[in-house]
C-alpha cells in the first residue's frame, strides 16, 4: 500500500457500486487531487445477473467478472477485508489475504459492500446448500449438476440414481427462477449424451414461501412464468418453506420429503453483517441509512449505495426505498461519484432520483419475461421476445467494452456450436490426484529415514545398559 499526503477516498467494496463509483471519481477528478483506494476480498467485480447463464454454460465464467486493477488503473486496489472503521480517527482496519492487519487512513468514505445470501436456521443448510452470489458458486453448480448425471449413468442402484437426478431450488425471485430455468435447460441438453437418462428421469423442484414467483415483473407475468416452468416439468411449491435438509434428506413444510444431492439456495439477500462494525446508522433491516444524496444520515464525507444502503426512492414518493437491483446500483454509483467530487470542491450535493424502467428475466434459452415502463404505460412481454430484451439489456449493462464484446461472442458462437456438457468437478480440488500419488511415496521415504535413527537409538541404549 502506498502512502500519500493527498486526501484519500476509501471505497469499501469492489462490486457494482464500488467499481462504477471509483471509475466516476477518477474520471471527474483533476490530476493529483486525491488518492482513490478500493478494498475488496476479490480482485474482480462480478456481474451477478449473468450468473445463471454462466451456470448453464451459455457464457464463459471469465466473462462475467471484471478485474479491478485493469479497469481502475488510476486507483490503489487492496485485496482484503475492511473489518472495522473508526469514524472519529477516520481510519479503517484492513485484513489482507496474507500477513498482518493494518490501518488505512481516509478523508472520504464510500461504503459499497453489497449484500450476502439471506439464510435461516435450517438444519443441514450450511452443509448441503449451494448459493448463487459469486462466479465460483455458478461454476460449482454447473460442475455439480453434470457430475450428478455422471453418477446416475454409472450406477445400478435406483436410490442413488433417483437422489442424483433430483434437484431442489429454494427461492422464486429473479435468482431462483432464472437459475432453475437455465440449469433445467443445461440438464435437458446434457441428457442426450447419457443413454440411460431421459428428462423424465430427472426431477426439478422449486420452493418459495410466497404465493407467487417473479414478483419483480408483476402478477400477470409472474403467473405466466409459473405456468411456463410447470409446463417444462418443473414442480413448483408455493406458500411453503424448507424445514430440513440434513444429509440431503429434504423436508418441506407442506410435508413433501425427497432425497437430493443438489440444494440451491436463492431465498433473497441481506446487507453484509460487517456493517455493524463500521459505526454507521443502520435501518431496521441492517442497511446503511442514507439521505437522497446518498450521504449517510448525520455524517459528512461518508456515502453508501447499492444493496447495502437504504436509499429513498424519490420517484415513488415518501416512505419508498430503492429496490436492490443493478438498474439502481449503476445510476446510484454515478451520482455518488459526482457527489464525492463535489464535496471535495465545496459544491452542493445532488439528490438521486430514478424512475423504474421495468425488469427483465431469462428462464433459459429463448425463454423469458419482461416488463418495460414507457411513461405511464407498461409493456409486458413473454417468451422469445422477452428473452431478447433480457439479453439486450444486460449485454449493454455489463461493465466495460471488453466484457460486452466477449459476452456477445459467447452468445454468437452458441448459435452455431453445441453447448459444452463436460464436468470439471476436479477443478474444485485440483491437488487431490497429486496428493494420492505423492503421499505413499512421502510416507515411505519418511519411514526409511526414520529406520536408521531408531536402530542407532536402540544400539546406543543397549550400549549404555
Amino acid at each position: 500500500m502506498s502512502t500519500t499526503e493527498r486526501p484519500r477516498i476509501l471505497v469499501v467494496g469492489g462490486g457494482y457500486v464500488g467499481l462504477y463509483a471509483a471509475r466516476r471519481i477518477l474520471k471527474k477528478m483533476r490530476y493529483g487531487e486525491a488518492t482513490v483506494t478500493v478494498v475488496d476480498p476479490r480482485s474482480y467485480m462480478t456481474y451477478q445477473p449473468f450468473l445463471p447463464e454462466a451456470a448453464a454454460g451459455s457464457i464463459s465464467p471469465r466473462h462475467v467478472v471484471v478485474p479491478l486493477r485493469r479497469v481502475l488503473p488510476g486507483a490503489e486496489v487492496l485485496t482484503g477485508r475492511v473489518t472495522t472503521i473508526d469514524q472519529d480517527r477516520k481510519a479503517a482496519r484492513v485484513e489482507p489475504l496474507v500477513g498482518e492487519a493494518y490501518e488505512v487512513p481516509f478523508d472520504y468514505l464510500v461504503v459499497a459492500l453489497g449484500a450476502v445470501s439471506r439464510t435461516f436456521p435450517v438444519p443441514g443448510l450450511a452443509e448441503q446448500g449451494i448459493g448463487m452470489k459469486g462466479v465460483e458458486e455458478a461454476i460449482g453448480l454447473r460442475n455439480h449438476v453434470l457430475e450428478q448425471l455422471d453418477k446416475a449413468e454409472s450406477t445400478t442402484d435406483p436410490d442413488i440414481r433417483r437422489r442424483a437426478l433430483t434437484f431442489v431450488f429454494v427461492g422464486g425471485g429473479f435468482a431462483g427462477a432464472e437459475t432453475i430455468g437455465e440449469v433445467e435447460d443445461l440438464a435437458r441438453d446434457a441428457e442426450k449424451y447419457y443413454p440411460s437418462i431421459t428428462r423424465d428421469d430427472m426431477r426439478f423442484i422449486l420452493v418459495d414461501a410466497a404465493d407467487k414467483i417473479l414478483p419483480e415483473v408483476g402478477p400477470e407475468l409472474g403467473k405466466w412464468g409459473l405456468k411456463h416452468l410447470q409446463q417444462r416439468g418443473i414442480e413448483v411449491y408455493l406458500g411453503t418453506s424448507l424445514e430440513s435438509c440434513v444429509d440431503g434428506h429434504v423436508v418441506l413444510k407442506n410435508g413433501l420429503e425427497v432425497d437430493s444431492n443438489t440444494l440451491v439456495w436463492t431465498a433473497g439477500v441481506k446487507p453484509n453483517p460487517v456493517l455493524r462494525e463500521y459505526g454507521l446508522p443502520l435501518g431496521p433491516r441492517g442497511h446503511v441509512d442514507t439521505a437522497a444524496t446518498l450521504q449517510v444520515q448525520g455524517m459528512t464525507g461518508v456515502w453508501a449505495a447499492g444493496d447495502n444502503a437504504q436509499v429513498p426512492d424519490l420517484a415513488s414518493g415518501p416512505g419508498a426505498w430503492c429496490p436492490p437491483n443493478a438498474q439502481h446500483a449503476l445510476r446510484q454509483a454515478k451520482v455518488l461519484g459526482d457527489n464525492v467530487v463535489s464535496e471535495m470542491r465545496g459544491f452542493p450535493q445532488r439528490e438521486y432520483r430514478h424512475k423504474n424502467k421495468g425488469a427483465v428475466a431469462g428462464l433459459g434459452l429463448h425463454k423469458g419475461v419482461a416488463m418495460i415502463v414507457l411513461g405511464k404505460f407498461k409493456l409486458k412481454l413473454k417468451g422469445r421476445l422477452a428473452w431478447y430484451m433480457h439479453r439486450g439489456y444486460h449485454g449493454m449493462a455489463v461493465p466495460t467494452f471488453n466484457r460486452k464484446i466477449r459476452v456477445l461472442a459467447d452468445w454468437t458462437l452458441a448459435m452455431f456450436l453445441k453447448r459444452e456438457v463436460v464436468s470439471l468437478g476436479a477443478i474444485q480440488s485440483p491437488r487431490d490426484e497429486f496428493y494420492e500419488a505423492a503421499a505413499p511415496v512421502t510416507a515411505a521415504a519418511a519411514a526409511k529415514a526414520a529406520a536408521p535413527a531408531e536402530a542407532k537409538e536402540v544400539k546406543e541404549t543397549a550400549k549404555a545398559s
